[in-house]
């Protein structure tokens, strides 16, 4: 069966991934219809060349993709789905496993729904953040179900190509798994390091350098919508924050009992930080011969 060739999207939830792949749609020459509950959100996007706002009488879209946060996913989905807004539905939250299972308790059709959480993102949210460019060469996961329909498949693997990002498909609790080591324990660690500098005296946090400053950048996330994404992904987040907090803890034993030991445990780390940097760069091809070098810490 050949790909269906996409002509109209309805997404719905217009902060920045929405509006962000609604203007790489629209420059794509296709239709995008715009919804959102805020109607200065819709106009904003609208204003920006994403789209048109959703007409009441709208045919069915090719695709519609919900663009909300998880708290909102299901219930929007199944209104959409209700009112015979698309022949094809995803969303792109950022957890997957939860959604899933109350999608199935509600009694949402998983024959056209694919679960999708394209991995990128901003500092900045909200409409008037969002770039058409966001997703270009970036991972976009897709979760679907065994009973889903391969033209809802091929409709939504058309929407990741069309935005220039890469499919990788698997399960929804391996996606909560992954995300929970390279996206959600990341954010947790900046927050917590952010958070001891919120009293730090001005001319102390005057000394920084580029270090502190890129460790700490996403911390300044929204922190409503983070707050929906690490409760619906609880249990694996829970899980990879433990195995870090313990190899702070350990390192903290370890300075406090100083000597040999503490040589050889903080060095240890070191070392195993070494490696793990080491192989992110490999795995995302991003390394270049300056990192092979100790910089000086700032």
């Amino acid at each position: 069966m050949s790909r269906p060739r996409l002509r109209s999207v309805t997404v719905i939830g217009c902060g920045l991934i929405g509006t962000s792949l609604a203007l790489r749609l629209s420059r794509s020459g296709i239709a995008v219809s715009l919804a959102d509950p805020d109607p200065a959100a819709v106009a904003l996007g609208a204003g920006r060349g994403a789209g048109a706002p959703l007409a009441p009488d709208a045919p069915p879209a090719d695709l519609v993709v919900v663009a909300t946060p998880p708290s909102a996913v299901v219930d929007v989905l199944y209104e959409a789905q209700a009112r015979g807004l698309g022949r094809a539905y995803t969303d792109v939250a950022a957890a997957k496993g939860l959604i899933w299972e109350e999608a199935v308790l509600r009694g949402c059709d998983l024959r056209g729904y694919v679960p999708g959480h394209p991995m990128a993102g901003r500092g900045l949210s909200g409409t008037a953040a969002a770039e058409p460019g966001l997703f270009a060469g970036r991972p976009w996961i897709l979760c679907p179900g065994p009973s889903v329909h391969p033209e809802a498949a091929a409709a939504v693997e058309e929407l990741v190509s069309l935005c220039g990002a890469v499919a990788h498909t698997m399960p929804p609790t391996a996606h909560d798994e992954a995300v929970a080591t390279v996206s959600h324990t990341p954010m947790l660690v900046a927050v917590a390091l952010a958070a001891q500098l919120a009293d730090a005296a001005p001319d102390v946090l005057a000394l920084a350098g580029g270090g502190l400053r890129d460790t700490t950048r996403i911390a300044a996330s929204d922190p409503g919508l983070w707050s929906d994404i690490l409760t619906h992904n609880a249990p694996a987040v829970a899980a990879s924050v433990e195995r870090v907090a313990a190899d702070l803890v350990l390192m903290a034993s370890a300075l406090r009992d100083g000597g040999d030991t503490c040589s050889v445990s903080v060095g240890g780390l070191l070392l195993q930080g070494h490696r793990g940097r080491a192989a992110l760069l490999d795995a995302t091809g991003s390394r270049n011969p300056g990192d092979a070098r100790c910089r000086t810490p700032v």
